[in-house]
């Protein structure tokens, strides 16, 4: 890849985010450009240094990893988010990806997941970046949007390997897909 990928580490706790820094080091295409420990600061270092890619906890003090998720969605568009999180619950799932996450990586996860969730989810970013510079807003909670009903129902089949995919897997593309 030719484009470095600017990366926001946001977590409550120096050792995660020291780890998280230590699993993405390696990476030449990857270049963590902060920390914040709160939702508070990684709204304000969005702002400011505008990353690519967001890695963000969802249980912290003061404003969680969704709240702070939602308000950098509205404030910094181009910027995609990556909620990292103990709980694989899918309700927490859910609204994560309705406050703006792109993925969802369930703690504790390899530096193999993790580069490739930032991989993929980076490969993305260009077509957020024009829908932007157009003008346009993706589907936001809260914001009444006017969708067509689709003339005729459809069917979403999903396949997996032998073995089956995990919950987490099937969920975010079922939501993505939805």
């Amino acid at each position: 890849m030719s484009e470095t990928i600017r990366v926001l580490i946001v977590d409550d706790l120096p050792e995660t985010r020291e780890n998280v820094r230590k699993l993405l080091q390696f990476e030449s295409d990857v270049e963590v450009i902060g920390q914040a420990g709160t939702g508070e600061q990684a709204v304000e270092m969005a702002q400011e240094h505008r990353p690519d890619i967001i890695l963000m906890d969802i249980n912290m003090p003061g404003i969680d990893g969704i709240g702070a998720s939602q308000k950098i969605s509205e404030l910094v568009p181009t910027t995609q988010i990556i909620i990292m999180s103990v709980q694989s619950d899918s309700d927490y799932l859910r609204r994560a990806m309705l406050a703006g996450a792109r993925d969802f990586l369930t703690k504790p996860f390899g530096g193999d997941e993790l580069v490739a969730a930032v991989r993929r989810v980076h490969a993305k970013r260009p077509v957020i970046r024009s829908m932007a510079a157009s003008g346009q807003t993706a589907v936001r909670p809260g914001v009444p949007q006017a969708v067509a009903a689709p003339a005729e129902g459809y069917m979403l089949a999903v396949f997996s390997p032998k073995g089956g995919s995990g919950c987490t897997t099937l969920a975010i593309n079922l939501a993505i897909s939805l």
